[in-house]
């Protein structure tokens, strides 16, 4: 499996991109796309075969500990094209009889009602996409549910799989401190055991950022920004639900093992439009690929190509280093700097290390791992830089 992977295997994982949304969110910058006609699920299904046998012959032989159906709204599919989706990856590689096998759903009562034929296909832990616990909010964030179908559908969630999530966006407009503590309290009386966090980013070429630009709205200025994230540490610690990860909460045991393959820089497949993936390819060693992201284009591709891949581009060890430490400085757990050696072939900078212990920003644990402190992660870019630098 390649240099450095077998002392530092932080497993392998699938990774299944479906585009499709019934709306467009005006925050979001991902690869999702609004098909009014209706989508052939039975063409997707068999270039995501196609796809998944691709991969499968560059990387063969690997366990699958995670799958993870992301988009878009992956909840739009049928439990029918779930189930195939997940033999496919059957039949090309082993997976793990305790997988964890995530699905995205956003809660609307309709989806809902699919969960049961999700968990027959396989899935066992669904993350929801319900971002606010109020009206008013959910409607500015372009949310087609109410806080109340929200709840119900995490009420449903945590009856059939095993495990669940669900997602919220905070530093909205005009929001407080003491208004995201009263919801944050809320989405704890029915979290079973993970939440993730977001601060609201004015993404790139998003409607958020041409009303930002027109001045029709304005997101909270940094200290206010800084008090939200303090309180959101504060209550969670409380809870007994750490951040593992800059903006993920879990209770221990319970965080996302698909997750964390990326943020500890494991080796993942990427299928679907859009997707990314990190292979370790024997004769090319780490490889970086991404696959068209228009869904009709990535079709289109698949049939006459057996794959979607635009980019197939092996990773340098300066890079492969980078990108380490980009993904593993998230973590609380932090990175073990000999695996950043073996990967990138050069050591990290001593002196900027003391020079960030010195600051609070950074500091070296018992085992000698380097992690962020809970100073440091709010400016955690700017370390991740200097360290890297």
């Amino acid at each position: 499996m390649g240099s450095a992977s077998h002392r530092f295997d932080p497993g392998f994982g699938v990774y299944v991109h479906w585009p499709f949304c019934l709306s467009k969110c005006p925050y979001c910058d991902f690869n999702s796309h609004v098909r009014a006609t209706g989508v052939d699920e039975a063409r997707y299904v068999a270039a995501f075969q196609a796809e998944l046998a691709h991969r499968a012959a560059l990387a063969p032989g690997r366990v699958v500990s995670s799958i993870f159906f992301g988009g878009g709204t992956p909840s739009l599919m049928k439990p029918a094209t779930v189930a195939a989706i997940l033999e496919a990856i059957g039949d090309n590689w082993t997976v793990a009889p305790d997988a964890e096998i995530t699905l995205e759903a956003n809660p609307t009562s309709v989806e809902a009602e699919r969960f049961a034929g999700y968990r027959a296909a396989g899935v066992n832990r669904v993350s929801l996409g319900v971002q606010a616990l109020n009206d008013t909010d959910l409607k500015m964030l372009g949310r087609m549910h109410t806080a109340e179908e929200a709840l119900r559908a995490v009420a449903v969630a945590t009856s059939i799989f095993d495990r669940a999530s669900f997602d919220l966006i905070y530093a909205r407009p005009d929001q407080t401190p003491a208004q995201w503590r009263a919801e944050l309290e809320n989405a704890l009386r029915h979290a079973p055991e993970h939440l993730s966090l977001y601060q609201l980013t004015i993404e790139h070429d998003t409607m958020f950022e041409k009303l930002v630009a027109a001045g029709r709205m304005i997101p909270p200025d940094a200290d206010t920004g800084r008090a939200l994230w303090d309180v959101t540490q504060e209550v969670m610690n409380q809870a007994c639900m750490p951040a593992y990860e800059v903006s993920n909460h879990a209770r221990p045991g319970a965080e996302s093992r698909h997750n964390l393959i990326y943020w500890r820089y494991g080796e993942y497949a990427g299928v679907g439009p859009g997707a990314h993936g990190r292979l370790i390819v024997d004769a090319r060693g780490r490889v970086a690929q991404a696959t068209e992201r228009h869904p009709e284009m990535w079709l289109t591709i698949v049939e006459a190509d057996g794959h979607g891949l635009v980019e197939d581009q092996p990773l340098s060890e300066e890079e492969q280093g980078d990108e380490m430490l980009v993904m593993g400085l998230r973590l609380a757990e932090g990175v073990d700097p000999s695996r950043f050696e073996a990967l990138s072939g050069r050591k990290l900078n001593p002196a900027r290390i003391a020079s960030l212990v010195e600051e609070g920003m950074v500091e070296v644990a018992p085992d000698g791992r380097l992690r962020v402190t809970q100073d440091g992660f709010p400016v955690l870019d700017a370390v991740v830089a200097d360290l890297a630098a």
